[in-house]
C-alpha cells in the first residue's frame, strides 16, 4: 500500500501533514462534506449508527471524530457516553462548539490524540467506530493493533470509509468527479487545494473490500463483514473482538 500525503512539497511526516490539513479546513469542512457527498454521507453514519445501537453500548470509542457528526448521532440514538478522539485540534475545537449547541457536553467527551498511541486501558470500550479516518492512519496496522487492545473482548469495531465502485458507469463517473469537480470545489471553500486532491488520491491508495477483511483478520478482528453503499462509493466494514 503505498502510502499518499495532503502535502507533496512537505517534509512533514503523513501524520502531521494529515493534522495541519484538518486544522487549515476545519471552519469550512462540515459545508464541504455535505456539498461534496450531496448529503449521502448523513445516511451512511446512519447505517453506522443502527449498527452501535443494535450492540447497546455503554462505552463508544469515535476515533477520527472530526467535527462531531458521528459521535453526535451515536449520543442521540444510545446511552453510551461517547469518547470523541481526534489528531486535529481544529476540528475538536468546531466538534466542542457543535456539542455545547446541542447540550451534549456531558455525554460526548472530546480529546485530541494520535489513533496509534491512544491514552486509553486496555478493554476500555464497548464498541469503536471509525468514519473516514482509517485511511489518514500514518501506519494502518500499528491504528488497527491499537483499536483491538483498547476494544473489550467480544466488542464492535465499525469502520465506515471510501472504497471504488467497479460498475458501468458508476466507476466512470465517479473518477470524473473525484478528479476534477471534487479538488476544484474544495480549493473554491476550504482555500487548501491540497486538502481536496489528497482524498481522491488517498482513497484510490486504500485497500477495501475483500482486502481490507484479510487486513482487519490479520489485526486478530473476527466475523468481518464488508457492506457497500451507494454503488460502492464507501463501504462499512463490521468486526468483533
Amino acid at each position: 500500500m503505498s502510502t499518499v500525503k495532503p502535502y507533496s512539497d512537505s517534509d512533514l511526516t503523513k501524520k502531521e501533514q494529515v493534522e495541519q490539513m484538518f486544522d487549515n479546513i476545519s471552519g469550512k469542512y462540515d459545508e464541504l462534506n455535505h456539498i461534496l457527498s450531496m448529503g449521502i454521507d448523513v445516511g451512511w453514519r446512519k447505517k453506522v449508527v443502527k449498527i452501535i445501537k443494535n450492540q447497546n453500548p455503554k462505552t463508544v470509542l469515535d476515533i477520527a471524530t472530526g467535527t462531531g457528526d458521528l459521535a453526535i448521532m451515536m449520543a442521540k440514538a444510545t446511552d453510551a457516553k461517547i469518547t470523541g478522539f481526534d489528531l486535529s485540534a481544529g476540528m475538536l475545537e468546531v466538534g466542542r462548539q457543535k456539542i455545547k449547541e446541542q447540550n451534549l457536553e456531558n455525554r460526548i467527551e472530546m480529546i485530541q490524540g494520535d489513533a496509534e498511541k491512544m491514552p486509553f486501558e486496555d478493554n476500555s470500550f464497548d464498541c469503536i467506530t471509525v468514519a473516514f479516518g482509517v485511511r489518514n492512519f500514518e501506519n494502518l496496522k500499528k491504528g488497527l493493533d491499537e483499536i483491538y487492545r483498547v476494544l473489550k473482548p467480544g466488542g464492535k469495531f465499525v469502520i465506515l470509509e471510501f472504497s471504488q465502485p467497479q460498475s458501468f458507469p458508476m466507476k466512470q463517473l465517479y473518477g470524473f468527479y473525484s478528479k476534477n469537480i471534487l479538488p476544484m470545489i474544495g480549493k473554491k471553500i476550504s482555500k487548501d487545494k491540497s486538502a481536496y486532491t489528497y482524498l481522491p488520491e488517498s482513497v484510490k491508495a486504500f485497500p477495501y473490500g475483500e482486502e481490507m477483511k484479510k487486513i482487519l483478520k490479520n489485526s486478530n478482528f473476527i466475523k468481518t463483514t464488508d457492506k457497500k453503499l451507494t454503488f460502492g462509493i464507501s463501504s462499512i466494514y463490521a468486526s468483533l473482538k
